[in-house]
């Protein structure tokens, strides 16, 4: 059972908003149980529906479960701090996205920003389903794209780790006191400003 906090106990908005918003952090303690796939599915569901430029949908994801034949592959594409807690992850995911529109061949300026649209998506879809879904840049983009088969035109954006909440304290030691408190935010006046800008 998970011993990972509430997020409500510990955040509040300075503004109404969904709750889901202050639900969605990034902890690192997992279970190691298997996720039945129709409820990763669910993952790839909500990243589906996101924004796009032109509704190019130019992201990709690829992922390996645990007890597959792609989970070495995928582990090894994880920096060796990462390696050390997402050993219990359920599913790694790496998100890529298409540098070139499919419409016109012309390049697509936004494919990143479009690519976290979708990623936000399946990361507020996983708070809502309580589950632990955590988005590194700690891996080898370069290794990824060889190994995973990625063509040129693709960028690698993200490895997402998911799984079942755990507990804190079977984390390596470094990690434990991250998952026992979520972050906050910095001030709304440290982030939008009318005008030019003002920070």
């Amino acid at each position: 059972m998970s011993q990972l906090p509430d997020p409500l106990d510990h955040r509040s908005a300075d503004h109404l908003i969904e709750d889901l918003f202050l639900q969605r952090w990034s902890p690192r303690a997992m279970t190691g149980a298997p996720l039945p796939e129709r409820e990763l599915m669910r993952l790839f569901e909500a990243a589906r529906w996101a924004p796009s430029t032109y509704n190019e949908q130019e992201w990709r994801f690829l992922y390996a479960g645990r007890a597959s034949d792609h989970w070495p592959t995928f582990f090894g594409l994880l920096t060796e701090a990462n390696q050390l807690w997402c050993q219990q992850a359920a599913v790694l995911i790496v998100g890529l996205s298409c540098r070139i529109f499919s419409k016109n061949g012309k390049p697509n300026p936004v494919h990143t920003l479009d690519c976290g649209l979708a990623v936000e998506n399946l990361l507020l879809q996983g708070a809502a389903m309580g589950l632990v879904c955590h988005g590194m840049a700690g891996f080898d983009r370069s290794k990824a794209k060889a190994a995973l088969n990625v063509p040129e035109e693709y960028d690698v954006e993200v490895m997402i780790a998911v799984g079942l909440p755990g507990n804190p304290d079977d984390l390596p030691k470094d990690y434990r006191d991250m998952d026992r408190k979520p972050t906050s935010r910095k001030p709304l006046a440290e982030i939008a400003a009318e005008g030019r800008f003002a920070f």
